[in-house]
């Protein structure tokens, strides 16, 4: 296993990345690349790297050294193609606090082209994600594991290419994390390419690569997946 995609034409490239802060390296010439029909996950200890990674991989930030492409783009958040094609699940909380979760998705959904077809697409993935009981209800009046599926809701929702998750079984339940791996194996399937950091053997078994941050390095990991379903 390899940080490439052997035989694919990868749809996000990073090249011997590097990110420092300060004196701190927190990224040491990573290579990683991610194509459409494929699921790539990290795992690794809080603090070794995999946060960082992600930001870069959807634009966020930027690295010290080496390079992050799109396609053949290089990679920045306020490009047309990573506003369209590429949704995150990154932070807690990502969401408006005044809008009713309904009023959110279709925001969501509308902004992002659905046009007529916005209330199906809104209507099947509050279903989808146990949320249509509370369609009218604010985010406040959500439990964490709901905001949580309130936010991986939003991504589902709207069309792109790239699905980029931090952890995005916290807060979910066993059944939760169950229906969030399924979801992602049928995503891969439909084409979707996938990245995502995770503690959990659930998400990392639908993996088409699974891979370990350590210290700011990448290797394979196979053998970081512990049998007992309890993370790492």
């Amino acid at each position: 296993m390899s940080p490439v995609s052997p035989g694919r034409s990868a749809l996000l490239r990073l090249a011997d990345v590097s990110r420092s802060y300060g004196d701190s390296d927190v990224l040491r010439s990573v290579t990683l690349e991610v194509a459409p029909g494929e699921i790539v996950a990290l795992r690794g200890d809080n603090g070794s790297g995999k946060s960082t990674l992600l930001r870069l991989a959807c634009g966020r930030e930027r690295p010290t050294a080496g390079s992050v492409l799109f396609g053949d783009e290089p990679l920045d958040e306020d490009t047309p193609a990573a506003r369209t094609r590429i949704a995150t699940v990154m932070d807690t909380g990502a969401h408006y606090p005044d809008l009713t979760v309904h009023e959110h998705l279709m925001l969501m959904a509308l902004s992002h082209g659905l046009g007529a077809a916005a209330e199906a697409a809104v209507a099947d993935v509050l279903e989808e994600h146990h949320l249509a009981g509370h369609a009218d209800v604010l985010p406040s009046a959500l439990s964490s594991g709901q905001l949580q599926a309130l936010a991986l809701s939003a991504a589902f929702v709207r069309p792109h290419d790239l699905l980029i998750l931090d952890e995005p079984e916290q807060r979910l339940d066993v059944h939760a994390r169950q229906e969030l791996a399924d979801r992602l194996a049928a995503h891969r399937d439909g084409g979707a390419a996938v990245l995502l950091a995770t503690h959990h053997d659930v998400l990392s078994a639908v993996a088409d690569r699974v891979y370990v941050m350590d210290g700011g390095l990448l290797s394979p990991a196979e053998a970081a997946i512990s049998p007992t379903g309890s993370g790492c």
